[in-house]
């Protein structure tokens, strides 16, 4: 049930997070290392939600379909894996990033 409320969250979040690239502020990158407490693998915009040393982010990355062909798979995105995302900040949502690229497990994915 819980598994259930966690996904209802997440498609909740990606239907209000597909917006423009405005929001975020190109001007101040971001590189954010942490670990990953949950993850989506879902349209518009896969997400991770990224736990660093003084909060946790919710890092919007590609659609699913461009995150497959260009090797990071749903599992890479596992709770509990290392990651570093670069990207920008949402000017609006101080606890929101888009991500430019992620790497998880030495793999660097370009996802713009």
């Amino acid at each position: 049930m819980k598994r259930i409320a966690i996904l209802t969250l997440f498609l909740a979040a990606q239907a209000l997070a597909h917006h423009g690239w405005s929001e975020y502020d190109s001007g101040q990158p971001l590189e954010l290392a942490g670990s990953i407490e949950e993850s989506g693998y879902v349209h518009p915009h896969g997400l991770v939600k990224l736990k660093t040393a003084d909060k946790t982010w919710t890092v919007v990355l590609a659609p699913p379909s461009r995150m497959q062909n260009r090797g990071l798979s749903q599992d890479m995105l596992a709770p509990g894996k290392r990651a570093t995302a670069y990207g920008y900040p949402n000017r609006n949502n101080p606890g929101e990033l888009r991500a430019e690229r992620i790497t998880i497990d030495g793999k660097t994915t370009e996802l713009r």
